[in-house]
């Protein structure tokens, strides 16, 4: 019987991963050390604090990895430019402003900037970003969390990937 090698079409299709806005939920008492390290990596040291992580799979591991301390979901744009007007900063503990946008990136406006990194075509690795904090430092959510921060979102708490929730807890802790 002869083998039939069967031709598989590949198509070049750019894959652009989606951006997710992580934010810690809980403290480090009680938390085992690889997890800690795996927030330090995150660049979530502190409770309320936020970042944005592209959704590819080494950073997802990650993610799964701290579920029981943070809660995360994929950002919309109008999310992220409030959130890039209000708590974004640069060097020196400065608030972001357009005039910062301009000087230091390619972009002209929070709109524009919010438009490209949600497609993919700058992160906060490239040098065009570079003075610009990767870390959103965000208040405690008003009116509190959403249920309990000892459960996961599916049981009525605030843990683990919270999807579209993510953009109301945005809000409520600006």
């Amino acid at each position: 019987m002869a083998m039939v090698k069967k031709k598989i079409k590949s198509k070049e299709t750019e894959y652009i991963p989606k951006l997710y806005f992580a934010v810690r939920i809980r403290g480090a008492p009680g938390m085992r050390g690889k997890i800690l390290d795996t927030l330090k990596m995150l660049r979530m040291h502190k409770v309320n604090h936020g970042v944005l992580i592209w959704g590819n799979k080494s950073y997802k591991g990650m993610l799964v990895k701290c579920k029981d301390y943070i809660a995360f979901g994929e950002i919309n744009e109008k999310t992220l430019i409030r959130l890039l007007r209000v708590r974004g900063r640069v060097e020196r503990n400065r608030p972001l402003t357009e005039e910062h946008i301009k000087n230091l990136t390619n972009y002209k406006n929070f709109r524009a900037l919010a438009k490209a990194l949600l497609n993919g075509e700058i992160q906060y690795k490239e040098k065009d970003l570079y003075k610009v904090k990767p870390v959103f430092r965000l208040h405690p959510p008003k009116k509190g969390h959403r249920g309990s921060i000892k459960k996961h979102y599916a049981e009525g708490g605030t843990l683990g990937n919270v999807g579209s929730y993510i953009n109301e807890l945005i809000y409520k802790m600006l």
